[in-house]
């Protein structure tokens, strides 16, 4: 039985300080549902995170990482560097890291192998942009993006892949896809990796929409059979929020 998660990409945002404040709040509230929670906090506060986290429920996840074991890569953090202070789960084809940093398949996929050769969790993200939306490509664009980058996987690597639909144009814009939308591409996802794989790949998988979710539409977009959580931005600034949008599962 796939799980259901919710996931905080913190982006460029906390010190130290405030990461120490928020990871507090949160552990202050009472969880009443049965998701997993993962945080992602960036670079500078992950071993922070993952010490104050010990032995709570809560897993610490990197929003990054450079495709490469080691070498001259100025800036860049490897995996087995994650994997030295306790995070063993990353993100990767974030739309912000596609859109500024001109990350595309082809290095998504070294990304992708890196990270499961060095035994790594990976929340995969991918989605369209409204121009998409608006020419009624964004399945084909969403068809593209999983599979030019997964689908040379064997079967069993999909027990470390959770996948998270963001459609750009719901980030950060306060738009968010109706529950109905939401569904349609999640069902339609689903629907490809079966198509590819098989009935328990797909079934076992679990999808995140990330898109503007907020405590006031949660549970309306998590009550959909094919959403199984959110990778949530802006709202998991906040640890009533967070914890709100988590305890709407």
């Amino acid at each position: 039985m796939r799980k259901k998660i919710v996931a905080g990409n913190w982006k460029m945002n906390n010190d130290l300080s405030e990461t120490q404040d928020l990871i507090s709040g949160i552990k202050s509230i009472t969880k009443n549902s049965d998701a997993q929670i993962i945080i992602a906090p960036p670079y500078t506060n992950l071993y922070s995170a993952f010490q104050a986290l010990k032995g709570s429920e809560i897993e610490v996840a990197a929003q990054n990482m450079h495709q490469s074991e080691n070498g001259a890569f100025t800036g860049e953090i490897s995996a087995k560097m994650l994997k030295s202070i306790g995070v063993n789960t990353v993100i990767l084809g974030h739309s912000e890291r596609r859109a500024y940093c001109g990350e595309d398949e082809v290095l998504l996929t070294e990304k992708v192998n890196t990270a499961l050769e060095n035994d790594m969790k990976i929340i995969f993200c991918f989605g369209e942009e409204l121009k998409d939306r608006n020419y009624n490509e964004h399945f084909e664009v969403v068809n593209k993006q999983i599979s030019n980058t997964l689908f040379h996987l064997e079967k069993g690597a999909w027990s470390n892949i959770i996948l998270a639909y963001e459609p750009v144009w719901a980030i950060g814009t306060g738009e968010t896809a109706t529950p109905d939308q939401a569904q349609e591409m999640h069902e339609f996802i689903r629907k490809i990796i079966r198509e590819e794989y098989d009935e328990t790949t797909a079934d076992d998988l679990t999808i995140l929409y990330g898109g503007s979710v907020k405590p006031g539409n949660a549970k309306e977009i998590f009550s959909n059979p094919d959403v199984d959580g959110g990778l949530i931005g802006g709202a998991s600034l906040n640890a009533d929020d967070f914890m709100a949008i988590v305890n709407a599962i």
